[in-house]
């Protein structure tokens, strides 16, 4: 088939992005990392209707990936905190054209006063 090869070539890197990030959760995370929610409980309560249980796992899939980093503080009690990595930041491009596609789409098809938060 004509152009099948370079079709796939297009198409392999953009799963292999999707299966990192994509998912209904992961981007929500990094973007409440990015607003200095470092905690579970801060992450969880920033995020409408995530589990904790789904939460832990996105974390750890998050982590496995090298986009955030969890971290032990030995104090009492004992906490944990996660944060951003380095790597992480390099989608920083991507989410904020994610974030435009979003509004301007929210403004043609539902209409223009459906940007604000209480539209979620």
């Amino acid at each position: 088939m004509p152009g099948s090869t370079n079709c796939m070539n297009d198409m392999l890197p953009v799963r292999d992005a999707l299966f990192v990030v994509g998912g209904k959760w992961k981007l929500m995370i990094l973007i409440s990392l990015s607003h200095g929610n470092t905690r579970f409980t801060q992450i969880e309560k920033s995020i409408p209707k995530i589990s904790s249980k789904v939460l832990s796992k996105e974390l750890k899939d998050l982590e496995e990936n090298e986009l955030i980093k969890r971290t032990v503080v030995e104090d009492y009690p004992v906490s944990i905190r996660y944060s951003l990595t380095d790597y992480a930041q390099t989608l920083g491009k991507v989410i904020l054209e994610l974030h435009t596609w979003g509004i301007n789409h929210r403004k043609r098809i539902i209409g223009k006063n459906a940007v604000t938060a209480d539209h979620v």
